[in-house]
């Protein structure tokens, strides 16, 4: 099996290097990821200046037993020019050469109205344009140093089931974690919920009056247990199906 594997934290990332170790278990991985932080990219790609892609064998990507089994790039790109970049030039232009994209873990939740900022999903909806299985995973912690070891084996065996069952083109998965122990998997939808008080008013260090992107999250519908926030608050692993066609069909 082919794997390629990306994500928005950056090639350093513990997250990225924990999903590495899991993935190998499964077959050969490629990683092109970014060289630094991408989060809240979404589907962004690069247009305004050139994009680099160099290898990282002659940087410390490690010593142990699975990181021989992977391939691993760097770029100064977004996470979609990520995918971009696996499919043309690694790949050749043929992402069916490609049997699974995975990206993240992402440090930080993508459930709810996140999904849509996501630079860790918008590299799943890249794959997924490309009729590339593709899926996401994110744990509720920005700590760089998260604990993720009681989403491991649901990452394994999610995955293998996933491939399995064959996901549909155009189709790609958004799996969130809480922290601390899951009560299982709840298969579950996008919550409907919007950020508020984003914008906070600080100072620059010359004393300049400037903004940093904060806020709250509001769930306009707190009762709904079919939904990923739903899930996560009760301690559960949130599988949700995206989709990248857009279209209102009820309003047609």
């Amino acid at each position: 099996m082919e794997i390629l594997i990306t994500n928005d934290d950056g090639w350093g990332a513990k997250g990225i290097l924990t999903l590495v170790r899991i993935l190998t278990q499964l077959g050969h991985v490629t990683v092109v990821a970014p060289d630094g932080p991408r989060s809240g990219m979404s589907n962004a790609i690069t247009v305004t200046q050139p994009i680099y892609l160099r290898p990282l064998n002659d940087l410390n990507w490690g010593t142990e037993e699975w990181h021989k089994k992977a391939t691993v790039y760097t770029t100064n790109g977004t996470p979609s020019d990520c995918v971009k970049l696996a499919i043309d030039v690694i790949f050749n232009e043929d992402s069916s050469r490609i049997d699974l994209l995975a990206s993240g873990i992402n440090h930080g939740s993508n459930a709810g109205i996140n999904v849509i900022y996501s630079g860790t999903m918008g590299a799943c909806f890249v794959g997924a344009e490309h009729g590339i299985p593709s899926i996401g995973y994110s744990i509720d912690d920005h700590n760089p140093n998260a604990d993720f070891s009681h989403m491991e084996q649901y990452i394994l065996e999610l995955t293998r089931h996933l491939l399995d069952e064959k996901i549909p083109y155009g189709v790609c998965y958004n799996i969130n974690a809480p922290i601390g122990p899951l009560e299982g998997v709840q298969w579950t939808r996008q919550c409907r919920g919007f950020w508020s008080k984003e914008m906070i008013e600080t100072t620059d260090e010359q004393g300049n009056k400037c903004f940093k992107l904060g806020g709250e999250f509001v769930n306009i519908e707190p009762d709904a247990e079919d939904t990923d926030i739903w899930a996560m608050n009760n301690h559960y692993l949130s599988v949700h199906p995206c989709t990248i066609d857009q279209t209102a069909y009820a309003e047609i």
